[in-house]
This record gives structure tokens, C-alpha cells and sequence, in this order.
């Protein structure tokens, strides 16, 4: 049985959260375009310098406004001291 992957989304956008505001590099499993109001998340990760990551990571939730302008809130779920690497969950 072959299973459908679902697409990858990648660029560079802004991230945001408690005392900080910069570039971030992304990667979303899915389209973000199809996400609506409600319950449903993406899941992802964003590439930032390690010292970022880890005050992101510590922050919680943010707010990440992709290269085509849309924003969405973000939920850090996963990191690992000294990785340059968030892992984030999107809703909007």
C-alpha cells in the first residue's frame, strides 16, 4: 500500500517571540496555504543560530511569518542544546 507524504514547504521568514524578532530559515511538513482556523497543525523546524534556538525553545510559542507574508502562531516542541535547529508545530 503506498502512502501519500505530504509536501515540503521550505523558505526564509521572520521569526518572533518573547524579546526577540529575526530572520529564521523553515521547513513545513505540508501546505501551509490549506491550514485553517481550528484544531489542525503543521509540524516543522526553523534554522536559526544555536543561541536563538535555544531562547526560542525556552520562550515556548511565537509567531512565524513565512516569505509569502502570511503569519503563523508556532508552538517549540524540540530542541537540542547547541543545535541550530527548533522543531515547531503551526497553527494559525
Amino acid at each position: 500500500m503506498n502512502r501519500k507524504t505530504a509536501p515540503t514547504t521550505a523558505g526564509a521568514g521572520q521569526i518572533r517571540f518573547s524579546g526577540y524578532e529575526g530572520p529564521a530559515n523553515y521547513v513545513i511538513e505540508g501546505e501551509p496555504s490549506k491550514l485553517r482556523l481550528g484544531p489542525t497543525r503543521l509540524r516543522g523546524a526553523l534554522k536559526v543560530s544555536a543561541e536563538v534556538a535555544q531562547a526560542a525553545f525556552r520562550a515556548g510559542d511565537g509567531a512565524l511569518k513565512l516569505d509569502d507574508g502570511r503569519s503563523l502562531r508556532i508552538s517549540m516542541i524540540g530542541h537540542t542544546a547547541g543545535s541550530e535547529d527548533v522543531f515547531v508545530e503551526l497553527r494559525v
